[in-house]
């Protein structure tokens, strides 16, 4: 019996993982509450599933894509990688990616995860939650 407690204690502790590894301590926490308003002229590529927009919001902005149905995932524009600075500010590239104009560095459109070798970060990614048929909220909490 003592063997088996053992045992199962050895794979509780070795299969805890630190947190702390994840998390991005690069970009600064800032509080995220954005109403997105569907039927704005600068929102009409979100009408079809892969549009993309910009939005105001966050560190340097946030993109919003709709991925499909009545799905919407929104990333943080401030390349996750870098301290926010002027060239920081992720652009969207072919419909498809994220790029940082500092050095590059491509992140997919669909899920924030980095494309770029020694990139550890993925694309900070908000809280989407759609209100009725044309109204998102935005926030990180």
């Amino acid at each position: 019996m003592k063997k088996i407690f053992i045992f199962f204690a050895l794979i509780f502790i070795f299969s805890c993982s630190d947190d702390d590894d994840l998390r991005n301590d690069i970009l600064p926490n800032v509080p995220v509450n954005e109403t997105i308003h569907l039927l704005n002229p600068e929102f009409i590529n979100l009408q079809v599933p892969g549009g993309w927009a910009y939005a105001n919001g966050g560190i340097k902005g946030i993109i919003i894509y709709r991925s499909g149905g009545n799905t919407y995932i929104a990333f943080e524009r401030s390349a996750p990688h870098l301290n926010p600075q002027s060239c920081s500010k992720m652009t969207v590239k072919n419909g498809i990616k994220m790029v940082c104009s500092c050095d590059d560095s491509e992140f997919q459109l669909i899920n924030g995860a980095p494309m770029t070798d020694g990139v550890n970060y993925a694309a900070r990614q908000y809280r989407v939650d759609v209100l009725g048929n044309s109204t998102l909220h935005i926030t990180n909490y």
